[in-house]
């Protein structure tokens, strides 16, 4: 039979406490980030069916050329709510925009956004309002729209074509690990 000392016993409770402490709070992340420049999001071209004639080029019957089509203009979109980031648990600026795309499609839309990093953030939509308790944006009716893409930048969220925005009036950064928001936005 093996017997340990004390010291070794807790050396080894010491290394196992370090390790998890390690694990759940990624403290590295206090000295990273990440940025994203995604364009605004747009309608997808239609794809030409197989078999169908291409578009051909007009002709100028002044210069005798053919000139090249004129490019349709963009589809415009739709800002449905919009509204600047607050601080939650952490710094956090920039604006959060839900808009809606000619297609119906809607998104959210971070720009400019600048926060922390820290560990399983996520991009919600909420019904809790904004600047309320850092843990409260889970205790009602939220939307997931997907893991945070970069902690500065501007980025793309789709929000499914089911989904009832009715009352999610708050875009929240949030963190799974711990259960609060790392920043919020109002959404009017």
């Amino acid at each position: 039979m093996v017997r340990w000392s004390a010291a070794v016993v807790a050396g080894v409770v010491a290394a196992m406490v370090v390790a998890v402490g390690l694990w759940a709070f990624e403290p590295w992340r206090l000295f990273t980030s990440s940025e994203v420049d995604e364009a605004l999001p747009t309608v997808a071209a239609a794809s030409p069916v197989a078999g169908s004639p291409s578009p051909s080029p007009s002709y100028d019957a002044g210069a005798g050329a053919p000139s090249e089509p004129e490019p349709e203009p963009e589809p415009e979109l739709v800002e449905l709510s919009a509204g600047p980031f607050e601080d939650a648990e952490h710094g956090t600026t920039g604006r959060a925009r839900v808009i809606e795309l000619a297609d119906g499609s809607r998104f959210l839309r971070l720009e400019d956004l600048a926060t922390s990093d820290g560990p399983d953030l996520h991009v919600w939509l909420s019904d809790a309002p904004s600047g309320g308790s850092w843990g409260s944006y889970d205790d009602g009716r939220y939307l997931r729209l997907g893991e945070l893409k970069a902690t500065n930048g501007n980025q793309n969220y789709e929000i499914p074509a089911d989904a009832d925005l009715r009352g999610l009036t708050t875009a929240v950064i949030w963190c799974d690990r711990f259960n609060v928001a790392f920043g919020t936005a109002p959404l009017s």
